[in-house]
C-alpha cells in the first residue's frame, strides 16, 4: 500500500511559510510528503528541508517520492518533540519556517493493519511509531475505568463516554478486547439508538480519543511548538494545522501567550515577569478549507491553520 496523503490547505501553508531560495525549513509531520514536496519546489534551487516523522513507513515512502530533491532534503525518524535535539545533531542553529500538520495521515487511516480506523476490523493498535510499547488495546484493557472515561470524554468530546466504558469493563471481565471490530460493536451497543441516527459514526470520537492518548498528541503539543519558535530566525513563520478543537485551543492560547508583552500589574515600577513578545500572530482567526478543497478532499473539513511570525 502506497503512503499517499492529500496535503490540506496547501496553498495557504505555502503563502504562510513563504519559502525562499536559500532558506531552511522544517516539516515536523512528514506524512505522505505532499507539503514537503511543495516546500522543496518553492525554495529551489538552494533551499533546504528537514522532515520528521515517527512512522518509519512514512520516511521510507518519502525517500522514494522525494528522490529528485535528495541533495536538499534530510529525513529523520523522530517525534516532533525531539526537534531541538535533531537540529543540534545536524549542527543547524536556526531555521526560516516550520510546519506542523497534526493528526493522523490518510495512509494510517486507510491501512487496516495499523488499527486507526473504525471502518476496518484489525488489531487494536493506533501507534504512529510502531516501535513504541503502548497500544490502544493496552489502554482499553488495562486502564482503570475512571481514567478511560476521562480520556474518551476529554479527548473525544464523547457525551456517552461513561456508558461506553461500562460496556468495555463488562466485556473485559470475561475476555480482552483485541480488535477494532470488537470495540466498534461495543460502542454501538453502548450508544443509544436515538443518538446513532444522526451525526458521525458512533465510534469516531472514541477512536479519536484513544489515538490521541496512545500517541500522547496533546501532552507534547504546546512544548513542541514552543521549542520550535525558539529556533526560528527573525521573520520566520510557524504554521500549525489542527484537526481537533483541543489542539486548536492549545495553539491559539500558546500563540496568544508568546505574542503578549509584560503581564505585570500597571502599578509595578519595573517588570518582574520578564516576558517579552516572541511572536506576531498573522492569522487572527484560523484559515479553513474552501468549498473547492472540501469537494476534492472531505477530510479537510475540520482543518484549521494558524500562522505566527518570529519577531
Amino acid at each position: 500500500m502506497d503512503f499517499v496523503h492529500v496535503p490540506v490547505l496547501l496553498d495557504e501553508v505555502l503563502a504562510g511559510l513563504t519559502p525562499q531560495p536559500e532558506g531552511i525549513y522544517v516539516d515536523c509531520t512528514l506524512g505522505g510528503a505532499g507539503h514537503a514536496q511543495s516546500i522543496l519546489e518553492q525554495c529551489s534551487p538552494d533551499g533546504r528541508l528537514l522532515a520528521l516523522d515517527q512512522d518509519p513507513e512514512a520516511i521510507a515512502s518519502a525517500r522514494k517520492k522525494l528522490e529528485p530533491y535528495r541533495n536538499r532534503l534530510t529525513l529523520v525518524q523522530a517525534n516532533f518533540i525531539q526537534l531541538p535535539e535533531v537540529l543540534e545533531q545536524l549542527n543547524i542553529q536556526s531555521v526560516d519556517g516550520i510546519l506542523f500538520d497534526l493528526g493522523v495521515s490518510s495512509y494510517q487511516l486507510d491501512n487496516p493493519a495499523r488499527g486507526f480506523s473504525y471502518q476496518h476490523d484489525a488489531p487494536l493498535d493506533m501507534r504512529m511509531d510502531p516501535g513504541q510499547k503502548v497500544t490502544a488495546a493496552a489502554l482499553v484493557n488495562n486502564l482503570p475505568g475512571k481514567e478511560l472515561t476521562r480520556i474518551i470524554r476529554e479527548y473525544g468530546e464523547e457525551r456517552w463516554a461513561s456508558r461506553i466504558v461500562d460496556f468495555i469493563q463488562a466485556r473485559r471481565e470475561h475476555r480482552s478486547i483485541e480488535s477494532t471490530g470488537e470495540l466498534v460493536e461495543l460502542i454501538k451497543q453502548a450508544v443509544p439508538a436515538s443518538a446513532r441516527r444522526s451525526g458521525p459514526h458512533p465510534a469516531k470520537r472514541t477512536f479519536q480519543a484513544l489515538r490521541i492518548a496512545v500517541n500522547q498528541e496533546l501532552d507534547i503539543l504546546a512544548e513542541a511548538v514552543r521549542a520550535a519558535t525558539q529556533v526560528l530566525n527573525g521573520g520566520g513563520r510557524v504554521c500549525v494545522i489542527t484537526f481537533h478543537s483541543l489542539e486548536d485551543r492549545i495553539i491559539k492560547d500558546l500563540f496568544k501567550e508568546l505574542a503578549s508583552p509584560c503581564t505585570c500589574p500597571k502599578e509595578f515600577p519595573v517588570c518582574v515577569c520578564g516576558r517579552k513578545k516572541v511572536l506576531k500572530i498573522i492569522t487572527t482567526k484560523p484559515i479553513m478549507a474552501g468549498e473547492l478543497e472540501l469537494k476534492q478532499n472531505p477530510r479537510a473539513r475540520s482543518a484549521k491553520l494558524r500562522i505566527a511570525e518570529k519577531l
